[in-house]
């Protein structure tokens, strides 16, 4: 192998394989990758705008059974700080959230013991009733599962009940590593890796729009992070002819402050700029099938984040008017409408708002700007 003629064929939109993925990571430089990265994103995008999306994250609950060793927002069952969110919370951020300029809800929660299939039916089509623009961008393939596994369901029957119910798309949530040798030391309480591929294939049987992730920086190695990235794109290969799939892909950074992993295991988040630079770099390269590659401005900050739309990456993702998961583990970073656009402009780029297919919308002409204040 060498990296010149690996990145040739990355050109020609070929699949490299983990192991020809993991002798670019080892050896090939920052701006080679970058460059290749790059040329791919021309052709893939060749508007060249950068996109981002107004929404917000919304938990459903922060009563969860996964335990998983990366989290600070969960609660166990019966813990004084547990909570179900009630309809009037829903509605007034929902209509915070037009305020703003947004049109989704990204709803998730945790693997609470008690709610069902039910509970979420009942929630979208109520959530639909009182606001029928609303967009559901909700739950992830943990919870898919853990619904499957409460009521005795398959996947594909429990999705589609939701997507009636008023379910528009589905997050890639919950991926962290796909590897179950990763899973079992940060979250075992959660599906397994191929049971999450199997939820996506459901939802793609179904033309329900899903996105990808991946969380590195932890327990993993380097081969497990690009077997991850050829699982992604193997998914993405047997999608129906003409159905959305992976409508995109997010990598980011473990956050370590304060969470089991760091407090137990001495597990730190080391990823530095450059590496999270030649990730996107790679995540473009490895995933020639997946149109969009975000850059996790939330966990990286502004100014790795915009090299990295210099090194693969088209979208920025939302501004996301409220999130508290990742938060909590440590990721400060926030932008305003007005921030997301002057960052994206700074790097050189056309900032275009979108929603969650990617298709475009014009800002709202009475569009309030948020005041951030946590």
């Amino acid at each position: 192998m060498n990296t010149a003629d690996l990145l040739a064929r990355a050109l020609k939109f070929e699949f490299l394989s983990m192991e020809e993925g993991v002798y670019l990571y080892h050896h090939a430089t920052t701006p080679d990758l970058m460059y290749t990265a790059n040329e791919l994103r021309k052709i893939q995008v060749p508007h060249g705008k950068v996109t981002w999306q107004i929404d917000r994250n919304v938990n459903t609950t922060n009563v969860c059974i996964a335990n998983c060793k990366f989290c600070n927002f969960f609660r166990r069952p019966g813990h004084e700080d547990s909570y179900i969110t009630d309809i009037e919370t829903y509605k007034r951020k929902i209509e915070e959230t037009f305020k703003y300029g947004g049109d989704q809800l990204l709803l998730q929660g945790g693997h609470h013991p008690d709610l069902g299939l039910t509970f979420y039916v009942d929630l979208f089509k109520q959530l639909k009733e009182l606001y029928p623009a609303l967009k559901l961008h909700s739950l992830g393939p943990p919870e898919i599962a853990h619904v499957s596994k409460l009521e005795g369901m398959s996947h594909i029957d429990v999705l589609r009940e939701m997507q009636a119910a008023g379910l528009d798309s589905l997050p890639g949530a919950g991926a962290e590593i796909l590897n179950d040798r990763v899973r079992r030391l940060i979250s075992k309480g959660k599906c397994g890796g191929k049971e999450w591929l199997d939820v996506m294939r459901a939802a793609h049987k179904l033309n329900l729009p899903t996105s990808a992730t991946m969380m590195f920086g932890h327990v993993e190695t380097i081969e497990e992070r690009f077997e991850h990235l050829v699982w992604i794109r193997q998914v993405q290969s047997e999608k129906p002819e003409g159905h959305y799939g992976f409508t995109a892909f997010i990598p980011w950074p473990f956050q370590d402050d304060g969470t089991l992993l760091r407090k137990v295991r001495g597990i730190t988040n080391n990823v530095t700029g450059d590496e999270y630079i030649r990730m996107i770099a790679l995540s473009r390269i490895m995933l020639p099938n997946i149109k969009n590659i975000q850059a996790s401005w939330l966990t990286v900050g502004k100014q790795v984040a915009q090299i990295c739309l210099h090194a693969g990456a088209n979208d920025f993702g939302s501004i996301m008017i409220e999130e508290n998961v990742v938060s909590a583990a440590g990721a400060p970073h926030r932008f305003t409408a007005k921030g997301i656009q002057t960052a994206i402009a700074e790097a050189g780029f056309e900032p275009q708002l979108r929603n969650q297919k990617y298709e475009w919308r014009e800002i709202p002409a009475a569009i309030e700007e948020q005041v951030i204040n946590y």
